[in-house]
Formats: C-alpha cells, structure tokens, sequence
C-alpha cells in the first residue's frame, strides 16, 4: 500500500510539491492552482472539498521551506 496523507500532513505535502514541482516559486502559485496539484498527487487522501486557506496558506509555506532549502 502507497504512503497516504491528507490536509493536516502539511509539512509532507510541501515536501511532495517541492519534488513533483521543483521549478515553480511557491509564491507565485495561485491557491486554485495549489489545490489541483496537492488534490493530483500520489497518496494524497484528503477530501478536496475540506481545503481552506489557512491550510492552503499553511502548505504554502512548508513548500517554501523545501523550495529554499533545494536552492
């Protein structure tokens, strides 16, 4: 069984955007569009329809973090 997480596994999900997406700024992203990659990855469980922004923003800034630690 592949490794599963959801809304709350933000530090995860920025790690998993920061591979899938390793040229895009984080910042630049639109939360619409954020909430198609993070819905569209692999092992992502979480109901799309429980996202909001302070989660969005949450996950926002842990992909940050991984988006400055890669550079």
């Amino acid at each position: 069984m592949p490794f599963e997480f959801g809304w709350e596994d933000t530090e995860e999900i920025g790690i998993q955007l920061q591979e899938k997406y390793p040229e895009i700024d984080p910042l630049t992203v639109r939360f619409t569009d954020m909430h198609k990659y993070i819905t569209g990855l692999t092992g992502f469980t979480g109901d799309p329809a429980k996202s909001n922004e302070g989660l969005l923003e949450a996950i926002q800034m842990a992909w940050l973090d991984e988006y400055n630690d890669a550079k």
